[in-house]
């Protein structure tokens, strides 16, 4: 019996250490986006923070189950309740930025706490008013962890159906849709190696910067939903001479950081690495099995001038 509730009382230990955890990214995020410039890429914003806090590679490769990186979903989601708190603006998509009041703004875990809960008390009455419901009870103790599970589940948004997709293709139409997506994006001369053949990549084309200056470049892809190791990063580099200039690895999971480490290993041709993330990016900026949609929502703090 002893034994029962000491289980049970680590286990929910376990559960708040969780439902808190998002909230400690807050203000290292205001931190990094000073040391940047006051704006920054999700992708820097969050390596930079992981530096700082000299975060294992175990933590920032922890997934969920979707197959995203835990840590990095955190720090977005610390993102979007800076955004709705006025530190952080949202005028540009994939580019991160302080505003004004953010610059001379520190938060400690107790700041990053009281945004949440103001946050998630906010939304939970935004939900009421549409469900019809107007009478307020006092004194309502916030429920963390239902919020905490409203933020997991909201990634299953768009993105999560886009990647859904990306990883029901078969391996074939994977490769053509990389091949087209390469074109879109400034390739030429491309071509899929037959099975068999491949000589230990997908693909190859030229990149041509210019009149004057071109690279051969071999790609490989991965439709994958765990995490591109080293080794694999190492086998394409060992593909590449001969052959190209230069190599891309594209994967609809992720790169394990001793493979982002490889693929800019001092002394060798460096690698790029387009993960899932960046791959959506890509599609997106070119329209490519997506289409854009205007979505309205409350922006609170014009508001807060004439309460």
């Amino acid at each position: 019996m002893a034994r029962k509730i000491k289980e049970k009382v680590a286990s929910t230990e376990q559960r708040k250490n969780k439902k808190a955890e998002f909230v400690l990214w807050m203000g290292p995020l205001l931190d990094a986006l000073r040391a940047l410039g006051d704006s920054g890429s999700p992708h820097e914003v969050s390596d930079l923070i992981a530096r700082n806090q000299k975060l294992s590679d175990e933590k920032k490769e922890e997934l969920m189950e979707s197959g995203t990186p835990r840590f990095h979903n955190q720090v977005c989601w610390a993102r979007q309740y800076l955004v709705w708190e006025g530190y952080l603006s949202s005028e540009k998509r994939g580019i991160w930025k302080l505003t004004p009041k953010g610059r001379e703004t520190k938060l400690t875990e107790a700041d990053g706490r009281e945004i949440f809960k103001k946050w998630v008390a906010i939304h939970a009455a935004e939900r009421k008013e549409r469900q019809g419901v107007t009478k307020q009870t006092e004194n309502t103790e916030i429920e963390e962890s239902e919020d905490e599970k409203i933020i997991e589940n909201s990634e299953l948004s768009y993105r999560e159906g886009l990647l859904s997709v990306l990883r029901r293709i078969s391996p074939d139409g994977f490769e053509k849709l990389c091949k087209y997506i390469l074109r879109v994006h400034g390739f030429e001369n491309l071509y899929v190696t037959p099975k068999g053949k491949d000589g230990g990549f997908d693909g190859f084309g030229t990149l041509q910067l210019n009149p004057f200056v071109s690279f051969k470049v071999i790609f490989q892809c991965k439709r994958y939903q765990g995490t591109v190791s080293r080794a694999m990063v190492g086998d394409l580099r060992n593909a590449m001479i001969g052959r190209a200039d230069k190599g891309i690895m594209i994967t609809t999971g992720n790169f394990s950081e001793d493979a982002k480490r490889e693929a800019v290993r001092d002394g060798a041709p460096p690698i790029e690495l387009i993960d899932a993330e960046m791959l959506m990016d890509m599609m997106e900026k070119q329209e490519i099995g997506v289409k854009p949609k205007i979505v309205f929502e409350v922006d609170y703090n014009f508001f807060e001038q004439y309460m």
